[in-house]
């Protein structure tokens, strides 16, 4: 009998639905409400490098490569790699993976978004600098072309997320947005991965909504989450998002005040993880211009000076920060990467002692006996900004009379991005390989890939040379010998000042599991609900 076509899609969708409850995890639906202060500004996987961005983008998206529970890389949509000439890697793709729409993922799309990555307005391009090339060999195969050698090329194709070329190209977005131009594109509120979640719905600054992908590969190995949906909420308060927790409207949160992080762990109804962040807070100066753009030294720019950078160091009283302002959740550091980056030298975390009178006598030997005034910009996420204003009263009792700016996020990383700042005060969290973080934040800005979040435009040759020979070094002892080089310059010349590490914790309802990695990013793959 000849149906009718109402009749036909009703049935179709009784279908679907009847193969996703049998596809989808065991016992009733689990939903993952969140609250985090920060929205992740725009869902286009290659236009922002932000943590907010990669806590989301990285459930919807996968990489070719990826990082374990113990943060350790490991297979993704690339199930082997192999290295058969000094300058070229193959990856052989994993078979039978669809994107979201239900297109085969092939290496096409991979070669597509490496390229793609690699393009002007993409903020992912920094990470793979050296790559001349990448082609397909056959429909599970791609091979990477180099212009040096790499040994440890693979690590950087974590959170390089792979589009599908069919989808981009339909949709106007085979380049990345132009983040800081503020276009607006198709993949800015859309998304097509091959993650274990899947966009339901996206608000700006204030909702996005994920569903379970059931056909993720992921799904079949040991130790995966059961969950069915995770929607994100955006609130911005300290005291609204642990209100929300408090009365049930949402069952985690992200990022806690640290004012209040003691009472949540003796609060026997709520459960908190944490984990030591991976990541370093720093000061960064405008060292380019002969002038301050915000300040009100005329013809000179003081940051340029050692001596006043220094100064700067020993006017701050990190210790008193972390104790009184972020209520001792963070560690005083003067190294500029953790230890759990490779090559870090565990000696330089030893700070330069906080001392207010050699501070001024150092600005005096550099020619500002009466100080100087400048503008401090910085985020206007709570703890930061108080973080700031502490760091602005204390810079003026030595003489930097200091003016302390907040911004919101979507109007301060530009800033950065864009080296348009005179002083300003960001957080930085790496992967475990150096190079990416030096080429990314200390080598000098060229436009192509170097130095795209070197906000102060810092620049020394010397530097820039060990950095390029970490990348091209070969031999692991040799390349970590290079990474102490660079790590000691830095500490010499300071082109940033490390503050401190956060200590990170998320709190949580009791009935939820969840796996904390060392850069502040929640895996729903891993989640469980009970």
């Amino acid at each position: 009998m000849r149906m009718s076509l109402p009749a036909w899609v009703r049935l179709a969708a009784l279908a679907l639905a009847a193969a996703l409850v049998l596809l989808a995890p065991p016992g009733s639906a689990k939903t993952l409400r969140l609250a985090s202060a920060f929205d992740p500004q725009t869902l286009d996987p290659h236009a922002l490098t932000l943590l907010y961005h990669s806590r989301v983008i990285t459930q919807v998206y996968e990489g070719l490569v990826s990082r374990d529970r113990d943060f350790r890389l490991e297979p993704a949509l690339a199930v082997s790699w192999d290295n058969p000439s000094p300058t070229t890697w193959r990856f052989r793709l994993r078979p039978g993976v669809r994107f979201h729409d239900g297109a085969p993922l092939t290496a096409d799309d991979v070669v597509f978004s490496v390229n793609r990555a690699m393009a002007r307005t993409s903020q992912r391009a920094v990470q793979l600098r050296g790559i001349n090339g990448v082609r397909r060999i056959d429909d599970l195969t791609v091979e990477v072309q180099l212009a040096a050698p790499d040994a440890v090329l693979p690590e950087k194709f974590w959170l390089v997320a792979i589009m599908s070329r069919a989808w981009s190209e339909k949709n106007g977005v085979a380049q990345p947005q132009d983040f800081n131009a503020r276009q607006e594109t198709f993949a800015v509120r859309n998304a097509n991965g091959t993650g274990p979640f899947a966009l339901r719905s996206y608000e700006p600054d204030r909702r996005l909504v994920l569903g379970r992908n059931p056909a993720w590969w992921g799904w079949k190995e040991a130790g995966t989450g059961n969950l069915t949906e995770a929607v994100y909420v955006v609130i911005q308060s300290d005291a609204t998002r642990l209100a929300a927790l408090a009365s049930g409207e949402v069952d985690f949160v992200i990022d806690p005040p640290f004012q209040d992080v003691a009472r949540l762990r003796a609060d026997g109804r709520l459960k908190t993880v944490s984990a030591t962040d991976i990541g370093t807070q720093y000061l960064g100066f405008d060292q380019a211009r002969d002038e301050l753009q915000f300040g009100d030294v005329k013809g000179r720019n003081p940051f340029k000076d050692l001596r006043v950078r220094q100064a700067v160091y020993h006017a701050i009283d990190v210790q008193l920060i972390v104790d009184k302002v972020l209520r001792g959740q963070g560690t005083v550091t003067g190294a500029h990467f953790s230890r759990l980056v490779d090559g870090a030298l565990p000696e330089l975390d030893r700070r330069l002692p906080h001392d207010p009178a050699r501070a001024r006598a150092l600005l005096r030997e550099a020619g500002y006996p009466d100080g100087f005034a400048v503008t401090l910009d910085c985020v206007n996420v709570t703890f930061r900004a108080a973080v700031c204003q502490a760091i602005a009263a204390m810079l003026t009792q030595v003489g930097i009379r200091t003016t302390f700016q907040p911004s919101p996020s979507a109007s301060f990383f530009p800033k950065l991005t864009q080296a348009s700042a005179s002083f300003f005060e960001f957080g930085w969290s790496p992967g475990v390989d150096p190079w990416a973080s030096l080429n990314a934040i200390l080598r000098s800005f060229d436009g192509s890939g170097a130095g795209t979040f070197n906000g102060g435009r810092y620049s020394n040759p010397r530097l820039d040379a060990l950095i390029d020979a970490i990348r091209t070094e070969p031999d692991l002892t040799r390349r970590r010998a290079r990474v102490a080089e660079a790590l000691r310059l830095i500490h010499a010349e300071l082109p940033l000042v490390p503050l401190y590490r956060r200590n990170l914790t998320w709190v949580m309802r009791p009935s939820i599991t969840a796996v904390p990695w060392p850069n502040d990013v929640l895996e729903l793959r891993w989640v469980r609900a009970e």
